[in-house]
């Protein structure tokens, strides 16, 4: 089961973890993700999970990674534990940087938006430039520069090589206001001993484990757990409606073709509006 849990460790250091194999997996088959473009838009939808954790009432968040590289665009929609996102190029390819996925070089420069939606306020939305491409230092960069929040995020997917998931998780720790510094010091020095977090997965080791050995010697409250799906909004009716706002002009152009088939950005879904469903909405208009 794809889950996140969420953790305090003693001395003010907020932490969750999570497991997305699957919903990785099923984003990465709907639209058909090279290795490469798989492994950044797996760590964009982990790390968009992350943010929306951070979030009160399930409220939800937008991730745009907005590099130059030959990825283009990725962006995620999460609430609560629901996620969905596209990732531009689905077919990006470079030569493996050191034996790993050249996710850095194929984002490249430029910035993440992150658009935060909250109950009775405007959404809110903060930008700054990336830091590595590299998605999770890009997360860690934008909450200390937009935010004013000091973290840390590790994502990682592993990539079988028949291009399938074999793994996928991720770490995020948070110092909270009265964070004690010895403390801190002393969970970055876990860290440092860790393998990577798809390695752990791999070897069996549970996102308890994980937190467990990341805090050492300092006691964990675990207390809360998230099941995670990958889902998307979109519905035929949904399609309809986005329709009527290309405005009457161009609805009567689609009119006179017997179908119109759009598809769903998020998810790759195709919806077939056919020829009538377009006159109707015409004739609403």
């Amino acid at each position: 089961m794809d889950r996140l849990i969420k953790a305090t460790i003693e001395g003010g250091i907020r932490i969750y973890a999570l497991t997305a194999k699957d919903l990785v997996n099923e984003a990465c088959e709907r639209h058909k993700c090279s290795p490469l473009s798989a492994a950044a838009l797996g760590r964009t939808l982990m790390g968009t999970l992350f943010l929306a954790a951070t979030m009160k009432n399930n409220e939800a968040v937008t991730v745009k990674i907005n590099g130059e590289g030959i990825l283009g665009s990725i962006v995620a929609d999460a609430c609560g534990g629901y996620v969905r996102g596209y990732v531009e190029n689905t077919n990006a390819e470079l030569p493996l940087t050191n034996g790993k996925l050249s996710v850095g070089a194929a984002v490249g420069l430029g910035n993440i938006a992150v658009t935060r939606f909250t109950d009775g306020a405007d959404p809110f939305t903060g930008i700054c430039n990336l830091a590595t491409g590299e998605i999770a230092e890009d997360f860690t960069r934008y909450l200390y520069v937009s935010e004013q929040t000091p973290s840390s995020f590790a994502l990682g997917v592993y990539v079988n090589q028949d291009g399938s998931i074999g793994q996928a998780g991720g770490l995020f720790i948070q110092a909270m206001p009265d964070a004690a510094d010895e403390k801190l010091d002393a969970v970055a020095t876990n860290i440092g001993l860790l393998p990577s977090m798809t390695t752990l997965l791999r070897n069996g080791k549970s996102l308890e484990d994980v937190i467990k050995m990341v805090a050492g010697n300092l006691s964990v409250n675990f207390y809360e757990q998230t099941e995670l799906h990958f889902a998307c909004q979109c519905s035929h009716e949904k399609i309809k409606n986005m329709l009527v706002s290309l405005g009457k002009a161009e609805l009567e152009k689609l009119a006179e073709d017997e179908g119109t088939e759009i598809t769903c950005h998020f998810c790759n879904t195709k919806y077939n509006i056919s020829s009538a469903e377009i006159k109707e909405l015409l004739n609403s208009l």
